[in-house]
């Protein structure tokens, strides 16, 4: 259980995925009101597949490392794809019980995605 809350800690102090990406195709920001974490998604798309990705944010180690790994797992893959992305699975790149609280900061970076892409599935006709 350890080795997890290191790769959090790991994926919060160093996030691969961090910045801001020229011109995205998506950009969607959201907010926890309840803790006051904030995440910003921006993807660069090209055919319908995700070409690159990256996260601006504050708040706590959860939701920033969720955020890091969620960017990692999207990389590379194709739009319908990301869509079928589960609560399960998010919970299951970081890999530790969370309390219902945590729960909702380790969410925010997938609800922030889906948002976008509902916005983005609006827009185009992908």
């Amino acid at each position: 259980m350890n080795i997890y809350r290191e790769n959090i800690l790991e994926h919060y102090k160093n996030p691969e995925n961090l910045g801001v990406l020229l011109k995205p195709d998506i950009q969607v920001k959201e907010f926890n009101a309840l803790c006051g974490d904030e995440i910003q998604i921006e993807i660069k798309l090209e055919k319908n597949k995700i070409k690159d990705a990256k996260f601006i944010g504050k708040g706590c180690a959860i939701s920033q490392a969720s955020a890091d790994l969620l960017i990692n797992h999207i990389k590379g893959k194709k739009l319908n794809d990301i869509k079928k992305i589960t609560q399960e699975d998010l919970l299951d790149l970081l890999g530790i019980k969370l309390t219902p609280t945590r729960l909702n900061c380790a969410l925010l970076p997938l609800l922030t995605l889906n948002k976008g892409l509902k916005e983005y599935e609006k827009w185009t006709n992908y």
